[in-house]
């Protein structure tokens, strides 16, 4: 149980650390890339539903943070996923097979399922049969 919690706490660890390179990504790459199409940030992106003026009236929605954020996100869990989640899957099964480990359950036959739907019908009924 300690080995996980220590994982656990290792992997918020790096996970925090890392968050702040893929922010640092988006804002020196992603961005000017958005830029040559339209403004130089995703945060100044939005649009006016509800009688905007210059003086900053009406309703805006800025979802050029929001899209940002995602892009945030998802290049964040891609690259976890990819250089920490396969790796590790990898070496488990790697060790698992070394030491004989089946991590596969075996399958139920057809007679066991059903005779465990019989049981659970007789006891639904009340046990008589």
């Amino acid at each position: 149980m300690r080995g996980n919690v220590v994982d656990l706490a290792v992997a918020v660890v790096i996970g925090a650390a890392f968050t702040k390179i893929v922010n640092a990504f988006v804002t020196g790459i992603i961005n000017p890339v958005v830029g040559l199409f339209g403004t130089q940030s995703l945060d100044s992106m939005s649009t006016c539903i509800k009688a905007c003026t210059a003086s900053g009236g009406g309703v805006q929605l800025h979802w050029g943070s929001v899209v940002g954020a995602a892009i945030t996100f998802v290049l964040t869990a891609a690259v976890v996923y990819f250089l920490m989640v396969l790796p590790m899957n990898h070496l488990n099964d790697k060790r698992n097979k070394r030491l004989g480990i089946n991590d596969v359950p075996p399958q139920p036959t057809e007679l066991a399922v059903l005779e465990e739907i019989r049981d659970a019908l007789v006891t639904q009924r009340g046990g008589s049969n």
